[in-house]
């Protein structure tokens, strides 16, 4: 069984909207959504402020580049246009494939320019950190660590506090 770690973030148009066409898209794939937090944009400034969420997702059938076409076809989904300008610029949907775990249920690693795993930027990232830590409390992210580590001490803490958790925004989960 393949799972993967999703990573999505919306600040154009209906962002609320994008992040549940994302879910949606995922279905019977969908085995967890965390909760969603409002974030400052990173790496280009110069834009709306970001809601973020984390999605655990699974598929016996699933490589790790299946969760990637997955990944693109969610952002197609959402009307996603890709400025080569503005690398971390707007968008409509964003969706990262964070880290996949394979049938032997070890973390994938490579270092293919298309997929990289884990994702190189991911422990810098509270936004992703933060979500994932409400799916997985004692989650670790291959090759950097324990989650609550990363968000405390590593890179990422220092944007914590930029963190708003979006209580009154839910996506939703298989149960």
């Amino acid at each position: 069984m393949s799972r993967a770690v999703l990573s999505l973030g919306s600040n154009l148009g209906d962002r609320i909207a994008n992040l549940r066409t994302a879910v949606r898209l995922f279905g019977d794939h969908l085995l967890m959504a965390s909760g969603v937090y409002e974030t400052p944009p990173w790496g280009d400034t110069d834009q709306p402020a970001y809601l973020n969420a984390v999605l655990l997702v699974a598929d016996p059938e699933a490589g790790p580049h299946d969760w990637l076409t997955r990944a693109q076809a969610a952002e197609r989904a959402a009307d996603r246009v890709r400025d080569p300008q503005r690398r971390f610029g707007p968008r409509t949907l964003d969706v990262d494939v964070i880290t996949v775990w394979g049938d032997d249920d070890e973390p994938v690693i490579s270092d293919d320019p298309e997929l990289t795993l884990p994702h190189p930027r991911a422990h810098l990232r509270a936004f992703v950190l933060r979500p994932w830590i409400d799916l997985q409390p004692y989650g670790e992210l291959p090759g950097h660590g324990w989650l609550t580590d990363l968000l405390t001490n590593g890179p990422a803490a220092a944007e914590v506090a930029e963190l708003r958790p979006r209580p009154d925004l839910a996506l939703e989960s298989r149960t």
